[in-house]
């Protein structure tokens, strides 16, 4: 563990004074800030306290936006940590698949996701989905000897792997690396940017040829002092308010914020406000679900009796074809449902075929 370290994917954590410093950065906040600064210099102090108010109002919706959404995916990503069967002290255990490491034997089974990529090392077969990872429609067949990439789910069979690769040296983390170090900024942000500097280059422009205007008039009739410097700062104020909406961060973050409340009803996260009006300009979303999620609680009910002579029968049947230590939901409300588990103790299983979706049997050959 002290040299691979944890099974997981490295996430940077930005402090909080990082992200208010950021909150106050960008083109049009530039222009908020000059003339915030304007004004306090001049004196106009309803202008710079109405400034910023707009100002922190903006910032204090990013941060409470993003702490949200931060505390949010937090939480969901501590709920769905994955599990993993590992071979410790001579047996399988459940242990979580954050605690794995490259030397580790563990078993792969019908419906489990890969915890970490993996070498096959025993077993007859199975058949692993891949598309999330390789784009292949098609579930691939693995045998001894075969990888089984972190993140693939497996569709049929069981099979014993010894972890080769864990975290972020995966294949799959090393996919999300490339993925967190692109950098994209969404359409909104470009347009933002655009505005922002194309009325950065117009005010200061204006602004020059104002106070080079105002100070060659001054020096011509020679009335130029501190009054008339004030009056230039002032002029300069007020062709900056003119120029830049101040108020557009304020109405733009309170509305994609009221659309993150609105999908926050519908349980749904958003990690970025910028996300929202990502999603607005999508045409065609193709999603793709299998599986139903439930709790995993089960229990066996009513038993239809054929040949059987009563129910614990049956059950007794079908816990001999059970693995406790798969920890499948089936297989546990069966073996749940035995009454007598002494019995199991006269048993010798000598071969056991795990639950086979196409032929929809469980088999084991046991003798007493």
């Amino acid at each position: 563990m002290q040299k691979y370290g944890a099974n997981a994917l490295e996430e940077k954590e930005e402090s909080f004074i990082h992200k208010l410093v950021h909150a106050f950065m960008g083109p049009i906040e530039y222009m908020i800030e000059a003339a915030a600064i304007i004004s306090a210099i001049i004196g106009h102090w309803d202008d710079f306290i109405i400034i910023m108010l707009l100002l922190i109002f903006n910032v204090t919706i990013d941060l409470w936006q993003s702490q949200k959404a931060s505390s949010a995916l937090a939480a969901l990503k501590k709920g769905m940590a994955p599990q993993a069967n590992a071979l410790r002290n001579g047996k399988y255990q459940t242990i979580d698949a954050a605690t794995l490491v490259p030397g580790d034997i563990i078993k792969i089974r019908l419906g489990m996701i890969v915890p970490a990529d993996l070498r096959l090392i025993s077993g007859d077969y199975a058949s692993i989905d891949q598309s999330a990872l390789t784009g292949e429609s098609i579930a691939a067949n693995k045998k001894v000897g075969d990888e089984a990439y972190s993140g693939s789910v497996v569709k049929q069979g069981e099979m014993e792997a010894v972890v080769i690769a864990t975290g972020s040296n995966t294949f799959f983390g090393r996919t999300a690396k490339l993925v967190a170090n692109a950098g994209a900024k969404s359409h909104a942000q470009q347009a933002m940017f655009q505005i922002g500097n194309y009325l950065i280059v117009i005010a200061v422009i204006l602004a020059v040829i104002m106070v080079a205007f105002g100070v060659f008039n001054d020096l011509a009739t020679h009335s130029m002092n501190t009054s008339a410097a004030l009056g230039i700062l002032q002029f300069v104020l007020v062709l900056l308010v003119a120029s830049i909406p101040v108020a557009m961060p304020t109405v733009f973050s309170i509305t994609l914020a009221l659309g993150a409340l609105n999908l926050s009803k519908k349980k749904a996260i958003v990690s970025q406000l910028a996300s929202i009006e990502e999603m607005a300009g999508i045409d065609i979303l193709c999603s793709d679900k299998t599986g139903t999620l439930t709790k995993n609680q089960l229990t066996l009910g009513e038993t239809t009796l054929l040949h059987a002579k009563d129910e614990q029968e049956v059950v007794f049947a079908g816990t001999m074809a059970s693995k406790i230590e798969d920890n499948d939901a089936i297989d546990t409300a069966v073996i749940n449902t035995l009454k007598d588990k002494d019995s199991l103790k006269s048993w010798t299983v000598e071969k056991f075929i795990p639950f086979d979706p196409v032929t929809k049997r469980t088999e084991a050959d046991a003798h007493d």
